[in-house]
């Protein structure tokens, strides 16, 4: 039986998918229509420290001053703070269709993880009930190393293009 993946894939499997990935991310940056665009920027936007910030404050600032702690402004949204909670509750909404795209990714990396371990052990049984598996042996072995989760991040996020 052939080997259905290319011979530098089976030598190195984690580095074919990481050039793969990478490969596929441009061409879809390149794919990508205006509302894309626009939903990338949002998310670049909201995934940074000074978002968290800005919100830390403005809660901050909107806690002080319907909580009547300022004296002389007058309370717009008295506790409990329903018009607050409305904008929040609604911006999370939104922001979570942002943050989905990592989350996915993330699970993916833990499936990763998973599928190795699930492979050394079938690797483990064949050869325990005597089952020949030469003719993919190299394959099997490379892909039943244990992929270094940081590394295999690292190296696909040097090789993304930055946008």
């Amino acid at each position: 039986m052939e080997n259905p993946l290319p011979r530098r894939a089976a030598a190195n499997p984690t580095q074919y998918n990481i050039d793969a990935i990478a490969k596929l991310e441009y061409e879809a940056l390149n794919r990508r229509t205006p509302t894309e665009r626009v939903s990338d920027a949002i998310a670049k936007l909201v995934g940074n420290i000074g978002f968290l910030l800005a919100h830390l404050i403005l809660i901050l600032g909107w806690s002080l001053v319907n909580l009547h702690v300022i004296p002389g402004v007058k309370a717009f949204d008295p506790f409990p703070f329903g018009i607050l909670a409305l904008g929040v509750s609604s911006e999370s909404v939104f922001l979570t269709i942002f943050v989905r795209s990592h989350l996915d990714l993330q699970v993916g990396m833990l499936s990763e993880q998973e599928l190795t371990t699930i492979l050394q052990m079938l690797q483990k049984l064949c050869q325990h009930m005597g089952v020949n598996v030469d003719s993919s042996k190299q394959e099997v072995q490379s892909f039943s190393k244990t992929t270094d989760v940081s590394k295999l991040a690292s190296e696909l996020e040097d090789k993304l293009p930055e946008e």
